[in-house]
């Protein structure tokens, strides 16, 4: 059901204010204005979407009655007589509700102005009339300050319901954003000069020429971000692939460089001892005779055993095979050829007396 909500300007209200102050007893009159229907979609985590329905009704101005009780009997009848002398320069579209002011009374409708809230609704054919209450009371005791109280009532099921007014310009309890409707008026001067200077600010949808570029510019932003915030992805899809090749790539290298670590140190064993052939060559040749240096090996039975890798050995198997190879030399052998040597050393030394 729609929430019905009244707005006027203030200086409707004050019009209102100062007709009351300036008269010697209780006024009354119609209001005049207009009415619309919002509907405010709104979502939330809660739920996809709430949708709240508001029936504005907007005051633009107030015509008042001559006389009191003009306009109805003391039994609550209309008289439909003064009714349309009053509203003949007026369409009665324009009449959304009426309104009375009382002196140093509550704010508390009375019987009688409900039977003629009732009846008026039946005569003007418009069961969504307004009735606007004005209330004055003294605050001081000597009368120098008043107190003005305003509430607005709608009829629900022959009920009259106090409903929410609002005045644009003294600050409203609502939360305000941009409005895209303008306020409603219907004065010929405005809409005399709206036609003639509207097409320099407003485009054929209503709004603000402005507001359209603006929303223009924000949606090309909106779609530059988001081709963006797609490029980004994926430069970073493309950027956690190469980073798990990487790693892969590592672990592999790793369980390698471990796999050749444990074969190396199995395979590996200690270097065999090498002689240096040289230095023994050398030594022998130097001091070959010397009898320190002359060492042997000896077995468990304390035989020499030849040096397999040395010179030495080498040296000592070649001696022992021209030994072996070589004739032996009888003893008589040797005594002749000593005596051959004696011989030619004698005759030197004659030679060399002579």
């Amino acid at each position: 059901m729609a929430e019905p909500i009244l707005r006027l300007s203030g200086t409707v209200l004050a019009s209102l204010m100062f007709q009351h102050v300036n008269s010697d007893s209780d006024m009354e009159g119609f209001i005049l204005g207009e009415s619309r229907v919002d509907e405010q979609v709104t979502i939330s985590d809660s739920q996809s979407d709430h949708i709240h329905i508001e029936e504005v009704y907007n005051i633009q101005k107030h015509i008042a009655c001559h006389r009191l009780n003009a306009l109805y009997a003391s039994s609550g009848e209309v008289n439909m007589d003064a009714l349309q002398n009053m509203l003949a320069k007026i369409t009665q579209d324009k009449v959304i509700g009426w309104y009375r002011q009382r002196r140093h009374t509550e704010q508390h409708v009375t019987f009688r102005e409900k039977l003629v809230h009732e009846k008026l609704k039946s005569a003007l054919s418009n069961p969504h009339l307004i009735f606007m209450l004005l209330t004055s009371s003294k605050v001081t005791p000597t009368g120098s300050t008043h107190r003005m109280e305003y509430s607005a009532f709608i009829s629900r099921n022959r009920c009259l319901v106090n409903i929410p007014v609002l005045v644009t310009n003294l600050g409203l309890l609502e939360q305000q954003a941009y409005w895209k409707v303008p306020a409603l008026c219907s004065a010929a001067g405005y809409n005399l000069t709206m036609k003639k200077h509207g097409s320099k600010f407003f485009a054929s949808n209503g709004l603000l020429k402005e507001v359209n570029e603006v929303n223009k510019m924000n949606e090309s932003l909106q779609a530059e971000l988001q081709k963006m915030c797609r490029d980004v992805e994926e430069s970073e899809c493309a950027v956690e692939a190469l980073q798990a090749e990487v790693s892969a790539l590592k672990k592999k290298l790793e369980e390698k460089r471990k796999t050749a670590a444990g074969k190396a140190t199995e395979t590996c064993s200690p270097p065999e001892p090498r002689n240096n052939t040289l230095l023994l060559q050398a030594v022998e040749a130097l001091f070959g005779s010397a009898p320190m240096l002359l060492t042997q090996t000896l077995n468990l039975q304390a035989c020499p055993v030849p040096d397999e890798h040395g010179p030495t050995a080498e040296m000592h198997s070649d001696t022992v095979q021209e030994s072996l190879n070589s004739p032996q030399k009888s003893p008589a052998h040797g005594q002749k050829r000593q005596g051959e040597r004696l011989l030619g050393r004698k005759k030197k030394l004659t030679r060399s007396k002579s």
